[in-house]
């Protein structure tokens, strides 16, 4: 492994009793109920209502001073503009909102979580996600 890959491997602070959280580097108009959330609120890191009923959810749930949750951040801020409208793109801290790791069920960060319209989750990533396969996980669940 090389050093650059290595600082990815990382492991963060225990966020409830011995469950260790780390980084990961492996890939493996305002929409219906949409419009009392901002995509400013929505990318923020703060802990969301989500995923936002009516419309296809994607949430990062990473922290802002992991190594490949911060190559992701610009990826999250192009998408909620780009997709602003057509379906919620979302950001949760679970470094700073350690409750949330356990609330979505996450054991290493980055992971995006993927929901259809309807809530229902369809697909989830752990580790970075390049632009392009969000762009394609999104347009398989009907986002155009």
């Amino acid at each position: 492994m090389t050093p650059s890959k290595l600082f990815i491997f990382i492991l963060i602070l225990t966020l409830t009793g011995s469950s260790l959280i780390s980084c990961s580097t492996e890939s493996d108009e305002a929409p219906q109920g949409q419009s009392s959330v901002s995509t400013s609120d929505l990318i923020s890191g703060n802990p969301q209502t989500l995923p936002i009923p009516g419309v296809v959810t994607m949430v990062d749930i990473g922290a802002h001073a992991c190594v490949p949750c911060k190559m992701m951040t610009p990826i999250i801020e192009e998408l909620s503009r780009e997709y602003d409208g057509r379906a919620a793109i979302a950001f949760i801290d679970v470094w700073e909102n350690k409750d949330e790791a356990q609330k979505y069920g996450i054991s290493a960060i980055p992971t995006q979580i993927f929901y259809d319209a309807n809530g229902v989750e369809q697909y989830r990533h752990t580790g970075f996600m390049d632009k392009a396969t969000i762009v394609a996980t999104l347009t398989e669940l009907g986002v155009k």
